[in-house]
């Protein structure tokens, strides 16, 4: 046998087992869609079109008023064999003390998760569920927020619907006493954690941003390492599509690269279960290129110029 089929015959045993052992630990992959994108029958189309082609297998959408339109669009997303995270925003930029502390605020933001319950939604996702980062920093701000999780998770689970939060990337490392979040303090009152590891949102962001792949994966192992790599919850990481310092300046291939590095980067860390791709205004070209074009037969490559550096 020759060199260069010795060669293919491993990668493609590699590749196989790889796709094994994702679907034995339910590996998602999905991208974020505003509610508006989700009940554009035209962007959805092309959206599940290039789901299929790439395969991504969860979309997260935002539930943010009611409408007519949100369950057949959740059932058509579904139908394709997609699964739905339904994200509720809590507090808006994050609360001050009276709407924390409002019983009422939290019972609108629940029913718009029953809402999305009742609409189809495989699991809810609360978002902004934190003190605003404006306020002085205060030990009882995560013991607020914990009550509040608490209440949710309790509600929601009641439904057999799972709910994860967002947590600040920063969280992955220690707790934010101006924003209130402590995932050590919150791990029991939640289904799964989603730190936005966004290099972009890492200070100083000139530094953090010129090693993507290093900065989403120590800050993956970081928080799964609070709890010694096995963590009671699920950990999804957001990366971001791009780079929002530096939009006007970097090119499409530039964009690629940025995205594969934070792709690999969540894939090699310990004890998570998949990616959740940001773009505020749903623009995933770079994303769909660089996911039919960096399959796993470029994985080893890529890991071992990571490892040479």
């Amino acid at each position: 046998m020759c060199h260069t089929n010795y060669i293919k015959i491993v990668a493609m045993i590699i590749f196989i087992f790889f796709n094994l052992a994702r679907a034995c630990f339910a590996w998602d992959q999905g991208i974020y869609l505003t509610q508006y994108t989700l009940e554009n029958p035209k962007k959805l189309d092309y959206l599940l079109k290039e789901a299929k082609a790439t395969n991504l297998n969860t979309f997260i959408v935002d539930h943010e008023y009611y409408s007519s339109h949100y369950a057949p669009a959740l059932a058509k997303v579904k139908q394709a064999g997609i699964k739905v995270v339904s994200r509720i925003v809590v507090f808006s930029d994050g609360g001050n003390h009276k709407q924390i502390h409002s019983k009422a605020h939290w019972e609108e933001k629940l029913n718009l998760a029953y809402d999305a319950i009742k609409s189809g939604a495989d699991v809810i996702q609360l978002d902004y569920i934190r003190y605003s980062s404006k306020e002085p920093a205060d030990p009882q701000h995560a013991k607020d927020v914990y009550q509040i999780i608490k209440w949710f998770k309790s509600n929601i689970n009641a439904k057999k619907v799972p709910m994860e939060i967002d947590i600040f990337g920063e969280v992955s490392y220690y707790p934010s006493l101006h924003i209130g979040q402590d995932i050590k303090l919150f791990s029991d009152s939640v289904d799964g954690v989603n730190p936005m590891v966004y290099p972009s949102h890492f200070w100083p962001y000139q530094k953090y941003s010129q090693d993507p792949y290093k900065t989403v994966n120590n800050s993956l192992n970081a928080l799964v390492g609070q709890f010694h790599d096995k963590p009671p919850f699920k950990v999804h990481a957001f990366i971001e599509a791009a780079n929002y310092h530096y939009l006007r300046k970097t090119s499409n291939a530039d964009k690629q690269r940025y995205l594969l590095q934070e792709i690999r980067a969540v894939e090699n860390a310990k004890s998570v279960s998949g990616w959740y791709v940001w773009s505020a205004n749903n623009v995933y070209e770079n994303l769909f290129h660089v996911l039919k074009t960096n399959a796993m037969k470029n994985k080893t490559d890529f890991d071992k110029t990571v490892a040479e550096k």
